[in-house]
């Protein structure tokens, strides 16, 4: 069965991408350039779906600066760092961006009916401490009937199934999965920076550090000193 993966090369994407293979299906790997500032991750998403011999990999170019609303789009907003986790589960942070997961399964869904797709995976995740409003599971479930109205697969009773396997696991659960599947985590990125080495100090690197740290493993991506 054929399967469009959304790659964006962090943690959780290369856990589905490998959880999709398990799962048997033919793998056709989606990834957005939208002008992000941690471009760096499509470098990874390009290495992995390479690695992992993926059908496909595209790559889809837009630019989402214009309407800025996000620290991730806009380099005149400051990202968070240094937070403690309490602090992350406070309120949705700046660098949530706005429909950002509605803009992307748009795309994964007209990618996956053009190719006669029956799935497509996301690895969103409703219990890290960012609580961004498109990773949780009402708004899966209210995609997936857009998923089965929206298309001619759909109103024929064929409808593409969003496939969300990590969205109810912690960090740490899914880092175990991930090396039960054998992700290679010296290939992903999680920085929201986007330098040469990650941060080390912004939310997404944090919570990836307290998994490891948690499971008593070391992290095996570069970090500033």
């Amino acid at each position: 069965m054929k399967a469009v993966i959304l790659l964006s090369g962090g943690l959780d994407s290369s856990t589905v991408l490998y959880q999709a293979q398990a799962d048997g299906c033919e793998c056709y790997a989606i990834s957005f350039d939208y002008q992000q500032r941690h471009r760096r991750e499509l470098e990874s998403a390009r290495f992995l779906a390479k690695k992992l011999g993926v059908r496909e990999h595209q790559i889809i170019n837009f630019d989402l600066r214009q309407w800025g609303g996000s620290a991730l789009t806009d380099n005149q907003l400051d990202l968070p760092e240094s937070r403690s986790l309490e602090e992350m589960a406070d309120h949705i942070p700046i660098t949530y961006v706005p429909a950002r997961n509605t803009i992307f399964l748009s795309f994964a869904l007209a990618y996956a009916e053009a190719i006669a797709s029956e799935r497509v995976y996301i690895g969103v995740n409703a219990l890290d401490y960012s609580g961004y409003p498109d990773c949780r599971p009402d708004f899966i479930q209210a995609m997936q009937e857009v998923f089965r109205l929206g298309t001619k697969q759909g109103r024929e009773g064929e409808p593409i199934s969003i496939i969300a396997p990590l969205i109810n696991l912690k960090k740490t659960e899914i880092i175990q999965l991930g090396n039960q599947l054998g992700v290679p985590w010296e290939l992903t990125w999680s920085c929201y920076a986007g330098e040469e080495k990650a941060c080390g100090v912004c939310d997404s690197c944090l919570l990836r550090l307290a998994a490891f740290k948690e499971l008593g493993l070391v992290d095996p991506i570069l970090y500033q000193d």
